[in-house]
């Protein structure tokens, strides 16, 4: 969701493809990880859920899939990230990228079974190819910027050119 709300804000067609795509199919990784949750859990008794350590989840969620952390945070729209400032929003993109990598890096050092690492590298894979198009949308974004000081202004919301200058009047623009 994050992707798919920044892309609004986005002014360069090249960014807003990115962010749609990667968006898109971010929604089908959720949905690869709630399949397999669901292959894991199905068919469990309540002593087995209990004895492997999900038993606050299952009180609250039986073995309905409630996206949340490791840690037991739900998902929630503070996980959306979306500033309205392309630069931000695309660094903020580049780093949930790499955590999810990062993520991805830690199930598989610590699960065995294939049928879960097999998926589980295989998002891996599309983290890292998520990361190199954000860069590239990147690098879109600042190849349009009338200044190489890239971090002088929001491409989104702020137009030097149409105010008639700086977005500051104590600003010289750089």
């Amino acid at each position: 969701m994050r992707y798919l709300s920044q892309r609004y804000a986005m002014p360069y067609d090249i960014g807003k493809a990115v962010l749609t795509d990667v968006g898109t199919e971010e929604l089908a990784h959720m949905e690869i990880i709630a399949a397999i949750i669901h292959q894991l859990t199905k068919g469990l008794t309540a002593e087995q859920i209990a004895a492997s350590g999900l038993g606050p989840y299952y009180i609250d969620h039986t073995a309905g899939i409630w996206p949340q952390a490791a840690g037991g945070v739900p998902f929630n729209a503070c996980e959306f990230q979306s500033k309205g400032d392309p630069i931000t929003d695309l660094y903020e993109d580049l780093a949930a990228e790499q955590k999810a990598r990062t993520t991805y890096d830690n199930i598989l050092r610590v699960v065995t079974d294939p049928e879960v690492c097999d998926p589980i590298k295989f998002l891996r894979e599309r983290e890292i190819v998520h990361f190199q198009r954000f860069g590239e949308a990147l690098r879109n974004v600042q190849e349009n910027l009338d200044s190489r000081n890239f971090y002088a202004l929001n491409p989104a919301f702020d137009n030097p050119a149409k105010s008639g200058g700086s977005i500051c009047s104590d600003c010289s623009g750089a």
